[in-house]
């Protein structure tokens, strides 16, 4: 049972009183060399959860770093099945770190459903974002993560009202991914007095825990968020360590991993850091 890890994740989160640090990287990006060895020191650096991406040539949920990221990965020949590989290469050393696909429907629908989730549940994926599907559109694509328990996890926006919330929660297993700023990725930043209600109100509907992305760069803006929410979500911060580590031959596995450290941390020690009321 895949999912399982997720909700095992949380339960221990919940025990240590903390929110989750969920780190996104491309797979494929700078290559798939580099992407496994990132990938493989994303749990010591402090990633709770990993959402890994494959790329699609018209992400349009995205900003324009992973976007870019997109293109690089493409540029290299990356298909899916290349970032399955990663996946369980990723798993020979790791059984218990939650692994989110994160990716754009076209991919999906070119393999089919059924074929898709058992391929990512051999890989040992544990939950999928689909940006472009609407919950209303999921069913079979739902049923078929259903039958090999792998979660399908919805994005929450700031423009869903109470009734969107609860159509969308319908299908949402494992956590709700709510985004913090209307737009792309990596353009606007989140403010935690704005996502606080709107946690609160998903987390309500839906029954899950609730991890924040979009908007999310540094550390501190991390901890304030992690005060708030269940997790916290940082992708194009990230992606934007490796695209400037390769533009200058720099160690590219040692940048992200510094940069995950000091946001994991952040993210560890935000409650801590409450005062006393």
């Amino acid at each position: 049972m895949t999912t399982a890890r997720i909700d095992a994740r949380f339960a221990d989160l919940k025990t240590e009183g903390r929110a989750a640090f969920v780190a996104y990287i491309m797979g494929g990006d700078p290559d798939l060399a580099a992407s496994l060895k990132i990938l493989k020191g994303l749990p010591a650096a402090g990633a709770d959860i990993i959402e890994l991406g494959f790329p699609f040539s018209d992400p349009i949920g995205e900003g324009p770093t992973i976007q870019r990221a997109a293109q690089r990965s493409l540029a290299a020949g990356v298909k899916l099945d290349d970032v399955l590989g990663l996946a369980r290469a990723f798993r020979q050393d790791d059984q218990t770190t939650p692994l989110i696909l994160m990716g754009y429907l076209n991919v999906v629908v070119n393999r089919g459903e059924a074929a898709f989730a058992r391929d990512i549940a051999e890989a040992g994926i544990d939950g999928v974002i689909v940006v472009d599907c609407p919950p209303e559109e999921s069913g079979p694509l739902a049923d078929a993560l259903d039958a090999v328990q792998i979660s399908l996890l919805h994005l929450f926006t700031p423009t869903s009202d109470d009734v969107r919330i609860k159509t969308i929660a319908e299908r949402t297993t494992g956590f709700a991914y709510y985004v913090s700023v209307a737009g792309v990725t990596g353009v606007k930043e989140a403010d935690e007095q704005v996502v606080a209600p709107a946690v609160a109100r998903v987390r309500q509907a839906s029954g899950l825990p609730v991890c924040v992305g979009f908007g999310i760069k540094t550390p501190e803006r991390a901890a304030a968020i992690a005060r708030v929410a269940d997790g916290v979500v940082v992708g194009s911060a990230l992606v934007e360590e490796i695209a400037d580590g390769a533009g200058r031959n720099e160690d590219v596995t040692g940048r992200v991993l510094s940069k995950v450290e000091a946001l994991a941390k952040a993210v560890r020690g935000a409650r801590l850091a409450q005062p006393a009321v």
